[in-house]
């Protein structure tokens, strides 16, 4: 689904910087960021995957990798396509290094329905870079909060500070695992 995205600029020209990630993509029209999932439409900056979920499973904390921070528990993960690196050696390259791609819509609403379904006592938001699904993220999140369910996100830590400000405040936990 496409959205627009939170956080950018709008700068001469009908270019866009994004302000997601470090990288500061600066867009001409029609152009997409390093990470493939921003674009500028029309002089603004839209997220290509909201919602669009490309890896789903339930995993136990320890594989986010998180030891102490209910040992044992159970955790919806989730995964989109693209990443705001190009690491060489990724455990996960089929979705991070994807430019597209086949993937399964799941509103926050659903996913804190499936969470729970599954007995998860929260939503792990891992497999590839969760900040540049950042709006999707944020809505998930808030709702997680609002439903008793916990959140995480696995990251690679290369996220902007106002991004960090922006997700943080509903994240119990913030591994930096690259």
């Amino acid at each position: 689904m496409i959205r627009e995205a939170l956080l950018y600029d709008k700068l001469e020209g009908e270019k866009v910087r994004c302000n997601t990630c470090p990288r500061h993509c600066v867009l001409g029209e029609g152009q997409k960021g390093f990470c493939f999932t921003r674009q500028n439409q029309g002089g603004r900056l839209f997220t290509l995957i909201y919602g669009e979920v490309a890896s789903r499973s339930v995993n136990p904390i320890e594989k986010k990798p998180v030891f102490h921070f209910y040992p044992g528990s159970r955790w919806l993960s989730l995964g989109a396509l693209g990443c705001n690196f190009r690491c060489p050696g990724c455990q996960n390259w089929e979705l991070s290094h994807a430019k597209g791609g086949a993937a399964e819509y799941i509103s926050p609403q659903d996913l804190v329905s499936l969470a729970k379904k599954y007995g998860c006592l929260g939503i792990s938001w891992t497999f590839n870079e969760p900040t540049i699904w950042l709006e999707y993220t944020l809505d998930g999140a808030k709702l997680a909060k609002e439903q008793g369910l916990y959140t995480n996100y696995v990251t690679n830590g290369y996220i902007t500070r106002e991004a960090l400000d922006t997700i943080g405040p509903y994240l119990d936990v913030f591994r930096v695992d690259p």
